[in-house]
């Protein structure tokens, strides 16, 4: 079975290729634009997948002999996501659709970081713990079969990944500043962490909240003054991370004594993170499995897999721009 996986959720435009479940092209285009303004603009994303994503899908189907109208599937991210980048990738997705007949579905983000698991470990099985923490999304979800999710924990305010630019853009690092702030990290003095707090939810639900904890970096170093803080930027750095990455630990290690699950699986952007991998692995040590960074970022060879288990179960759905039609999960 060939699959087409298409992603445009929010500033990489992704066309990846699959066949029976295994990949054969994942091309991925980082839009840099974005870090001219702190942040990605929303209309900038839409207008960038736009200009690419026809390019991105005919060189992968060019390059490796595939006529359009022999794909079996094709997947597209339709939720959640910046509307007017989900728009492109699924108009271009139903142009496909309508002119060659393919069957095509609808493939939740969320679902298709879960999927990036079983791209990078064939043999994981069910039922395992996922943490999926990027950007925009940071959660904990009991997976007990394909389309069987239980969220257990989920934030209320900031996602990771979102503190990670933040704070990054506080201490003066370009946008997205995850990666510089765990560089920055590593050249950290030896000695105790900056105490910064993280708030905990209350109640049995496993939830995240990051939102104080950026707050709390920011007036520290308001207090501390400018010269101060870039003298000591590395260890503002560590001690962020630290806080962050022990909050994330921690609900996850609950979430495993609470559910008598071991088996754990971290995908999103944030899942790149050294700090995070070191302190999770020694943990859960061979219990835990991580994708490679390329399938930990937004790209579309998630979302072909996604795309070729709901094919191959007989569970496609048309795609439609609407969260309700998504992840199929339950809450705890």
């Amino acid at each position: 079975m060939i699959t087409l996986g298409i992603e445009t959720s929010c500033d990489e435009t992704s066309v990846a290729l699959l066949s029976n479940g295994d990949i054969v092209a994942n091309e991925i285009f980082t839009q840099a634009l974005h870090s001219l303004y702190g942040g990605v603009v929303p209309e900038l994303a839409s207008r960038a997948h736009l200009n690419k994503v026809d390019i991105l899908a005919e060189s992968v189907l060019r390059d490796h002999n595939i006529c359009p109208r022999s794909l079996d599937c094709i997947a597209v991210t339709d939720s959640p996501g910046l509307a007017g980048a989900l728009l492109v990738g699924i108009s271009f997705a139903l142009g496909l659709h309508c002119q060659h007949g393919n069957k095509i579905t609808g493939i939740n983000h969320l679902e298709g970081h879960i999927c990036s698991l079983f791209c990078a470990n064939p043999d994981l099985s069910c039922p395992f713990l996922a943490l999926i923490v990027s950007g925009g999304h940071t959660a904990i979800y009991r997976v007990d079969d394909f389309a069987r999710y239980t969220c257990l924990g989920s934030t209320v305010d900031d996602a990771a990944g979102e503190a990670f630019d933040k704070v990054g853009k506080l201490l003066g690092f370009p946008y997205p500043a995850g990666r510089a702030v765990e560089q920055e990290a590593v050249a950290a003095a030896p000695g105790p962490a900056i105490p910064f707090p993280v708030a905990r939810c209350a109640g049995q639900r496993l939830d995240f909240s990051f939102s104080g904890l950026k707050t709390a970096v920011k007036y520290y170093c308001m207090e501390k003054g400018a010269d101060w803080v870039a003298q000591n930027r590395a260890e503002i750095c560590f001690s962020f991370q630290k806080a962050l990455v022990d909050s994330l630990a921690r609900n996850l290690l609950l979430a495993a004594e609470q559910t008598g699950i071991r088996t754990v699986g971290v995908a999103g952007g944030v899942a790149c993170n050294g700090e995070l991998r070191r302190t999770l692995n020694t943990i859960f040590g061979d219990k835990i499995s991580f994708p490679p960074p390329s399938l930990c970022t937004d790209n579309a060879a998630m979302i072909a897999r996604a795309g070729y288990e709901r094919l191959r179960r007989g569970m496609l759905r048309f795609p439609h721009m609407s969260p309700s039609l998504g992840i199929e999960q339950q809450r705890a």
